[in-house]
């Protein structure tokens, strides 16, 4: 068998590649190529913990064992920015999230029969496949998959499609359903049954006109920093707590003992709160419900957080303003920060922790800020998705 036969790496989208560039599906590196057209599993090659692995959409790398799984998450960042020919000082251990810790998740329904489905879309197409089990979502919230399918079950029009949004929240799971219309008195009666049964913080209903809280005994918040912060149904957080705490922890790293710091693009405080109350902290968001409730959270707790509701892709910081401060957290959407990088690129500000979700766009605001005189000095690759194709990092400029 000859070296082109063997699968050297693993692509962008999961498929393996060998040597002379064929895409194999489901292949691992060291996988060889049957000359009959099979798979000759290799060194690397896991066996999948899960009955809907590879049809599920949720994860596509269950194929690979740990140590293939962390090459192929740093090798994501690092092959995004070698096509942009952006120089990188030094590659961190990749932080890979355990099993089962996944704690925001959003399913689909659909009908099969007479039968409700809840799970994820199968790749490449609407098709739904209903999870009977899941090793990514935490234990408590798949444990809420069977009750809502029977909650749902014989409510729901057949012609109707929802989406269920779960969040793992201080008071317990935060549900959000999405076009659903619950209008008759026997479903308003089952839908608080079935709060007060499963201790649910909060039931939501969202008939196409952004989500309206049904059931919340006491306001629902999360914990940032060791401060609670009021939790808007579904908002933003980190996948799992301990790759949180690994983007935290590689922030701080950068920021260093700076005393004045901006971070950009901070959602509800992920990075703003983990400060202590001697940092000066200014916070510049989009999300009107978001900045309103770091505000109000900071306030309470004393940090020193000082919020504006900016949106930082239409009205970024100018390097004036920028040169304020002496350290820049930034925390963009898939999209990037092309306009705010734009004016850092202007800047004289000494560290710059970009944190991102995209490893193409944060190649491209890389180019920016290294043609302008910074240097990518190291980069934090972490895996929260667990045997997702998606990937999160830090990098310090």
């Amino acid at each position: 068998m000859t070296v082109s036969e063997e699968i050297i790496r693993v692509a962008a989208r999961g498929d393996g590649v060998t040597a002379d560039g064929r895409y194999v599906a489901h292949a691992a590196p060291g996988d060889l190529l049957d000359p009959n057209g099979g798979l000759i599993h290799g060194p690397h090659h896991a066996t999948p913990p899960c009955q809907h692995f590879p049809l599920c959409g949720g994860c596509q790398l269950q194929h690979l064992d740990e140590e293939s799984l962390r090459t192929f998450i740093a090798d994501r960042v690092t092959h995004a920015l070698a096509t942009q020919q952006v120089d990188i000082g030094e590659v961190m251990p990749v932080h890979l999230s355990p099993p089962a810790t996944r704690r925001r998740v959003a399913v689909r329904s659909a009908w099969a029969g007479k039968q409700l489905q809840l799970g994820f879309s199968t790749e490449k197409s609407h098709r739904i496949i209903d999870l009977r089990q899941c090793d990514v979502m935490t234990p408590q919230l798949f444990a809420l998959l069977q009750p809502l399918r029977e909650l749902l079950g014989p409510r729901l029009n057949r012609a109707r499609q929802v989406q269920i949004k779960l969040a793992t929240v201080d008071q317990g799971v935060d549900v959000l359903i999405e076009n659903w219309i619950a209008n008759d008195l026997d479903t308003h009666e089952a839908l608080s049954e079935f709060s007060k049964a499963h201790g649910l913080a909060r039931l939501s209903l969202d008939e196409g006109f952004g989500p309206v809280p049904f059931w919340e005994p006491e306001p629902v918040t999360v914990t940032l920093g060791g401060v609670a912060v009021a939790y808007p149904p579904y908002g933003f957080l980190q996948a799992t707590p301990d790759g949180e705490a690994a983007l935290i922890a590689a922030v701080h790293q950068i920021v260093g003992e700076k005393s004045i710091v901006a971070d950009l693009f901070a959602g509800l405080g992920t990075f703003a709160l983990s400060f202590d109350a001697q940092r000066k902290i200014y916070a510049g968001e989009a999300d009107r419900e978001a900045i309103a409730g770091l505000k109000s959270a900071a306030g309470r707790a004393g940090r020193s957080v000082f919020t504006e509701h900016r949106d930082l892709f239409r009205r970024p910081l100018s390097s004036e303003e920028l040169n304020k401060f002496g350290a820049i957290i930034l925390d963009p959407p898939r999209a990037g920060a092309k306009e705010q990088v734009a004016q850092l690129a202007e800047s004289k500000v000494a560290d710059i922790a970009y944190v991102s979700c995209n490893p193409a766009s944060f190649a491209r605001d890389a180019k920016t800020l290294v043609s302008a005189g910074y240097r990518l000095q190291r980069i934090w690759p972490v895996g929260q998705f667990r045997w997702s194709t998606h990937i999160e990092l830090v990098g310090h400029f």
